[in-house]
């Protein structure tokens, strides 16, 4: 049963972050701080982007309004505030300047760096992969925390391209971590993670489509995205490094599989290709839906409960005693799969658009020809 405290805190922080946000679009407007349609941008309007900063602001206010969990030190907490307002800052700078790519990577390297050692937050072991006792990472322990932590920042990065996707697959992976925390006994952790949630919350509130709002109001920005991968990185870490409350690390990769696979699968495509793993194109997961005929929020919705369906089965296997290394074999396995999919981009519309097939029918069905009036389209 979740305490009501849990519920006070999600709710405080949503309240903040919808206050900050309402306070800071004017703002934005003002000092220019806006993404602007061009190139590979597909909105219609300049679009504030300063949802990270508005999140942040609604999860430390609440962390200062109620008592922090006995069970982690101070520095834990300073650590991550510290860590993530230069993520915010910087991500914020990237919007408004464009800042070379190697200079946010710096950046997000410091930003692991604080609170794996400072805040003591950081990946110690594997969990029994080769057996029964647990993988030890020893020296290793940083260096892997922060290929972890940038690897997961950037994967989030690159899949931000429809309204409400990246906040959608956080909040999704946030409730898991938050549900595989509480079941194992570990909740002050679980308790850490509400104001995350309601922030993040708040935050879709205003970038998601709605039927009466075809656009996002607020986009989370550079600095925004960072910040949640970031975040689940961090929660992720807390809830599989703790002794006293043990979970298997493999389980976090099922509780956001979506950008780790599709961040994986295309910087290999992009390498055997002889490109650069970083140069932008339109062969990520959510161009692959849309030009299967996908809306937005078919793309959000269908991918979020992929993401909800694979940590579900995860969790329930690790419950019937699968080991840790079948979880991350089959990790590989659907890497390996997507991999030949997408190799040849129609081979992989084809079965996104079977996929879709149900909703298009749907579609059909509610066409003016059966009566209804069509959409409203409105120029870009």
């Amino acid at each position: 049963m979740i305490d009501f405290d849990i519920w006070q805190k999600g709710l405080t922080a949503g309240i903040l972050t919808t206050v900050a946000i309402a306070s800071l679009i004017p703002v934005a407007r003002k000092f220019q701080l806006l993404d602007f349609p061009a190139g590979r941008k597909d909105h219609s309007l300049p679009t504030p982007v300063v949802g990270g900063l508005a999140m942040i602001i609604g999860i430390l206010g609440c962390y200062l309004f109620f008592d922090l969990s006995p069970e982690a030190p101070l520095s834990q907490f300073l650590a991550f505030a510290v860590a993530g307002g230069l993520l915010i800052v910087v991500g914020q700078l990237d919007d408004k300047f464009d800042l070379p790519w190697w200079f946010r990577i710096v950046v997000q390297i410091i930003a692991t760096l604080i609170t794996s050692t400072w805040g003591g937050v950081r990946a110690e072991h594997l969990g029994p992969l080769l057996g029964l006792n647990d993988v030890s990472l020893g020296m290793w322990s940083i260096p892997f925390t922060v290929f972890a932590t940038v690897g997961l920042i950037n994967a989030l990065n690159m899949i931000d391209g429809v309204d409400g996707f990246a906040g959608s697959l956080c909040l999704v992976a946030l409730i898991m971590l938050a549900a595989a925390a509480n079941y194992s006994g570990n909740t002050a952790l679980t308790s850490d993670i509400a104001p995350i949630c309601g922030a993040l919350f708040a935050f879709l509130i205003f970038n998601f489509r709605f039927p009466w709002r075809n656009r996002a109001k607020i986009f989370m920005g550079n600095g925004g995205s960072a910040f949640l991968g970031f975040t689940v990185a961090w929660v992720s870490f807390r809830l599989t490094q703790t002794p006293d409350h043990p979970v298997t690390p493999a389980l976090a990769l099922w509780l956001i599989p979506v950008p780790l696979i599709d961040c994986l699968v295309l910087m290999l495509h992009r390498v055997r290709r002889g490109s650069s793993p970083f140069k932008a194109d339109h062969n990520h997961i959510h161009h692959l839906m849309r030009d299967a005929g996908a809306s937005p929020m078919q793309t959000v919705l269908l991918l979020a409960l992929f993401s909800v369906f694979t940590g579900f089965i995860a969790a329930q296997a690790l419950r019937h005693n699968f080991s840790a290394a079948t979880l991350l074999a089959t990790f590989v396995v659907c890497c390996g799969l997507w991999w030949w999919l997408t190799a040849k981009r129609e081979r992989a519309l084809r079965l996104l658009r079977t996929v879709l097939s149900p909703f298009h029918k749907r579609m059909r069905e509610n066409s003016p020809a059966q009566g209804k009036s069509p959409p409203i389209r409105q120029q870009p």
